[in-house]
This record gives C-alpha cells, sequence and structure tokens, in this order.
C-alpha cells in the first residue's frame, strides 16, 4: 500500500480493520500532501467523508494555523515530512472542519518509506479542546504512529516486490524475508496447484529456507470438507484466523489437519495466524505465520494486516499463472508456427527459437524459410512489435501473407516488403513490425548471392568459411537494404542489397532478443556477437546455433529467433 498505488477500498479497508477503534484520527498523505485514507474517528473529528477527502490536498483543505488563517505552503511542517524523511509533530496549529469551525489540533507525523525513500505520511491528530488523549511526542503515540507507517511500509515493500514478477515460485521466495521476522518468527506458504492439490511450497525462519524443515515441504493431504482446522477453512474461503495456543491443543479431526498441528508443534509455535491468498477469481492457498515467543499472540489488526498482504500475494500468484497459461499458448502456437526448413541442393539451414526467460513476457518473434518458384529460397526473420499472445497470433498473420506474397510474383525482396507494408496496414491490426527478408540463389555462373531488404530490423551477419585469410574477408554485418520499418507509413523508396556468399561461408539472421537487454548497449551487443559468431563459424551449423544461442545476453526478458545457412564449400 505505498501511497498511490493500489486501490482506495484497500486502504480504507485496512485502516478500518487495524486501526478503526484509535481515539485519534488518522489520515494518510501521498508525497505531494494529497489524502489517500482516512479512518473513521477523522471522519467524525473533521465532519468530512473519507469520499469527500480522498485526492484532497491536505494542507489547502486542513490546514490552518492558531488563528484559523491559511498558513503558506512554504511554511508547512507537515508537508516537510516527506522531504525530510523524518518524523515532527504540531501543537499549535488547526485544521478546517467540514462545517468551517477551525478546530485546535496537536498532531504527529511520520514518513512512508518505499525503496528506501519517502513517499508519502501517516498523520494522527486529535482535537486538543475535545479530546483526553493529546497527540505530541509522548511516547505512546509516537509508539503508535512508528508502528502505523512502518505497516504501511511494509505492505508497499510486498506490493512493489510482488509486481515485480511474474514467476510463482519467485513471488512466495520474495514474500517469505518480507514477513520474517517483521510479523512473524515462521512463515509457511501452501498453494492450490491447478489440479486442485495442495502443496506446501516453502517453509521460511529468520534464515530463510530451513533445511531442517524440508521434510514439511511437498504435497498435502486434501482438504476435507467438515474439517474444523483452520487451514482447511481457509483453504476452503473462511475468513483469517489466529489460533492460541488452546485451539493449537486441539486434536485434529482430519488428514490435513494431523500434519498442520504436528508443524505447529515441531516449530513451538504460541500463536498463528492462517490468511488466505487470495484474488478476485479464486483462493490460490494460505500463508500461515508463527510466532514461537511467549506473550507475542497475534492481534486482529496484525491478522488485518497479514491478510491484506495475502490478498495482494494472491493476486500476483494469479497474475503469474495466468501470464503462465498464456506463454505456454504462446510458446506451443509459435513452435506450431515454425515449420520445418527446406533442403536444396548443397544449401544447409538451421534454426533456433528460444521463448522468453521465465517470469518475462511473451513476444513476436519468428523465422522462416521456403523455396520460391524460380529455384531461390527465401528466408525470414521478424518481430512483430507486442509481448503478449496477441504478438504471437498476428506474427503468424504476418507470416502467412508474407509466404503468399513472396509466391505470388517475382519480384525483388523490397517490392515484396512494401506491398507486405500495405498489406498489413489495411488487412490487419498489427501496429509496427521489424522484418529482414533474404533470397539466397546460385547463380548461372557458380558462386552463391544473396539479395536482401530490411524493415528497421538488426542486419543479417556474414562470416567467411573456417580458414579463410583474413585479406578475404573478416565477420560482418550487411549494412545495406535498410528501409522503415513495417506500419511507420510505408517506404516508397525500400531498398535491396545484394551480396556474393562465398564458398562455406555462414549467413545469420537474429532478432534483437540476441544483441540487446534492458540497460545495455546495441551497439556492443552487435560486436560481442560478431565475435563470438567468427569463433564459432567452423563448428557444424547445428552445433553453432546451439553456441550462438548461448549468448543471449544476460537479463534479456525478450524472445530469440535464429535463422543460418551454410554454403557449400568449393
Amino acid at each position: 500500500m505505498v501511497p498511490g498505488d493500489g486501490s482506495w477500498e484497500d486502504e480504507q479497508r485496512l485502516l478500518a480493520a487495524a486501526f478503526g477503534g484509535l481515539a485519534a484520527g488518522v489520515f494518510i498523505l501521498d508525497a505531494d500532501g494529497r489524502i489517500l485514507a482516512v479512518n473513521p474517528r477523522a471522519e467524525e473529528l473533521l465532519g468530512r467523508g473519507a469520499a469527500a477527502m480522498t485526492g484532497a490536498d491536505a494542507h489547502g483543505l486542513l490546514h490552518r494555523g492558531p488563528e484559523g488563517a491559511a498558513v503558506p505552503r512554504a511554511q508547512c511542517s507537515l508537508l516537510a515530512v516527506v522531504e525530510t524523511g523524518r518524523p515532527t509533530w504540531g501543537a499549535s496549529d488547526a485544521f478546517l472542519t467540514g462545517d468551517g469551525r477551525v478546530m485546535p489540533v496537536r498532531w504527529s507525523a511520520a514518513p512512508v518509506m518505499a525503496g528506501g525513500r519517502p513517499v508519502g505520511m501517516a498523520v494522527l491528530f486529535a482535537d486538543v479542546a475535545g479530546s483526553s488523549a493529546p497527540v505530541g511526542p509522548e511516547a505512546a503515540q509516537v509508539s503508535l504512529l512508528k508502528d502505523l507507517t512502518e505497516r504501511l511500509t511494509l505492505v508497499g515493500a510486498i506490493t512493489e516486490v510482488l509486481s515485480e514478477t511474474l514467476d510463482v515460485e519467485e513471488a512466495v521466495d520474495r514474500l517469505g524475508p518480507l514477513l520474517v521476522p517483521e510479523l512473524a518468527d515462521w512463515v509457511a506458504v501452501d498453494l492450490r496447484t491447478p489440479d486442485g492439490e495442495v502443496r506446501r511450497v516453502a517453509v521460511l525462519g529468520p534464515s530463510g529456507r530451513d533445511s531442517a524443515l524440508e521434510a514439511w515441504r511437498g504435497p498435502l493431504p486434501p482438504p476435507t470438507a467438515l474439517s474444523r482446522s483452520a487451514l482447511v477453512r481457509v483453504l476452503q474461503g473462511a475468513q483469517p484466523l489466529v489460533l492460541g495456543t488452546q485451539e493449537m491443543a486441539e486434536p485434529p479431526d482430519a488428514p490435513l489437519a494431523a500434519v498442520q498441528a504436528g508443524f505447529l508443534r515441531a516449530l513451538g509455535a504460541t500463536s498463528a495466524a492462517v490468511v488466505p491468498l487470495s484474488s478476485a477469481r479464486e483462493v490460490t492457498g494460505a500463508i500461515t505465520a508463527v510466532r514461537t515467543g511467549a506473550g507475542r499472540p497475534f492481534t486482529q489488526g496484525e491478522l488485518a494486516l497479514l491478510a491484506d498482504i495475502g490478498h495482494r500475494a494472491g493476486v500476483a500468484i494469479d497474475n503469474a499463472r495466468l501470464f503462465g497459461e498464456q506463454r505456454d499458448i504462446a510458446t506451443a502456437m509459435q513452435h506450431h508456427l515454425l515449420t520445418e526448413l527446406p533442403r536444396g541442393p548443397g544449401m544447409e539451414l538451421a534454426a533456433r527459437y528460444q521463448p522468453a526467460p521465465a517470469g518475462s513476457r511473451v513476444g513476436g518473434d519468428w523465422y522462416d524459410a521456403f523455396p520460391l518458384s524460380l529455384g531461390a529460397t527465401a528466408l525470414v526473420i521478424g518481430d512483430v512489435i507486442g509481448h503478449d499472445l496477441q504478438a504471437a497470433a498476428r506474427m503468424a498473420q504476418l507470416r502467412n501473407i508474407l509466404r503468399t506474397l513472396a509466391w505470388d510474383r517475382h519480384e525483388e525482396p523490397a517490392a515484396v516488403v512494401t506491398r507486405l507494408d500495405d498489406a498489413m496496414t489495411s488487412l490487419t491490426d498489427i501496429p509496427m513490425a521489424t522484418m529482414v527478408l533474404a533470397y539466397a540463389e546460385q547463380t548461372p555462373k557458380g558462386p552463391w548471392r544473396l539479395r536482401w531488404t530490411s524493415a528497421g530490423h538488426p542486419p543479417p551477419l556474414l562470416l567467411p568459411a573456417a580458414g579463410t585469410p583474413s585479406h578475404s574477408g573478416a565477420a560482418h554485418y550487411l549494412e545495406a537494404g535498410q528501409g522503415l520499418i513495417l506500419g511507420a507509413g510505408g517506404d516508397p523508396e525500400r531498398p535491396n542489397g545484394t551480396e556474393n556468399l562465398p564458398a562455406g561461408s555462414t549467413l545469420l539472421l537474429f532478432t534483437d532478443g540476441l544483441v540487446e537487454a534492458p540497460g545495455t548497449d546495441l551497439d556492443a551487443g552487435l560486436e560481442r556477437l560478431r565475435r563470438h559468431a567468427a569463433s564459432m563459424a567452423a563448428r557444424p551449423l547445428e552445433e553453432f546455433c546451439d553456441q550462438i544461442l548461448r549468448a543471449v545476453p544476460p537479463g534479456s526478458t525478450d524472445d530469440t529467433a535464429l535463422l543460418a545457412l551454410r554454403v557449400p564449400p568449393n
């Protein structure tokens, strides 16, 4: 719940659960001083409803001087909390109520932190005239405010961390260290599998995953409908539950209850909280938080906090699962569309496709090769803009249109791609795409020749035959034939490139996932690939492709396709 993230309803629900009974008013501000949420006592004191205050500038709406005059924004000590990152308080200010009354208040404010920086603040305040519980630097009130901001910071950190991954196991691994030791001594995470089974996927303690407790991980007995076990009930949709020593000592009434009782006993649990991992679609699992120290039972406020965390984690896990399903479908679609390569006389072809790393987005990269009617072989490498299942479907559209256009007429590659650009704009909703279309053919006099055009795509790489003297040519990119990206409005003068392919040489077509990763330099990636490919040019073509694919830069979030041609030796 970093200010500005998540919904107001989530923030208000957590505040109401954890701080609804406070005698002091509470409101949360973002870094710009806008009100994000208030507790019921703040609504009562200010005579304003939460909906009316949410989104308003707190300084302009509420803050007044001792005599009711407006306070210059530059002199607002309340707003300075975000700038300085330090708690502060005031005892001589006033807040303007909904009925126009100037209410003298005492207030304390502390920053809410995320990523090591203040992103908002929490404010406690009380009516000086009408409250017997003043809010100032007194130890109890400062402790309460510190507890509030630490909890908001914790939930904000969890939201931020979980939003950065689309991998279920990684989400679980990131969750544990944020809960231990901040809220619990131990945490167990149980997930429902897509086929309905329940697995304990993590047991995390003060040192992270504990090898001594690995036996508690793995498949769990199925939840029994009539069991009174807190874990069973939560997995079946019940509200979060807190267990004391008496509840944990009750005889188990089902196999899953027996496993959970043994687990809590092995940890020496004195208090446990069980909350669902839930999303709008389903309950995906449960978190069991455990404390082992005496006199530290989970409170209802802490249970509400854990429930909020469970909901956020459940949404992240559900999103990761949905992404995984989508990614598997897209990968299967891409592999299905990447047909077998043709076999020409003497010419050797090999290709590879590697989907985006787990937790990354699906792309629309593809390769293709097919014979043309006059004896040449068409070589294609391309990338449809976009990173989802729709990009893979669009890739299939573009691939099929290109095959038809290339076969239909005996034209230069640039003319075919020009017509492809027109067809893509008129017949599809593909916004943009890059590609190289090349024709490889043996000329009547014997040498092989390449004709190609590039629509905003990385250039092909030509590698001389292994053992070729350096003066006869070095590995180099074919920079000619560069035209505009498809979907950019057309290129009336789209160029062709022409190059003889020396005997034994290797031509490599590839997508940008092979040379580029977030935060890296494209030119450096191209040079790295050139050197690596040149060192592998003597390898058999299939092995060459395997080695090239291993050169994908660390941190790449894109899928990668490559197509290689080996010209026959003399």
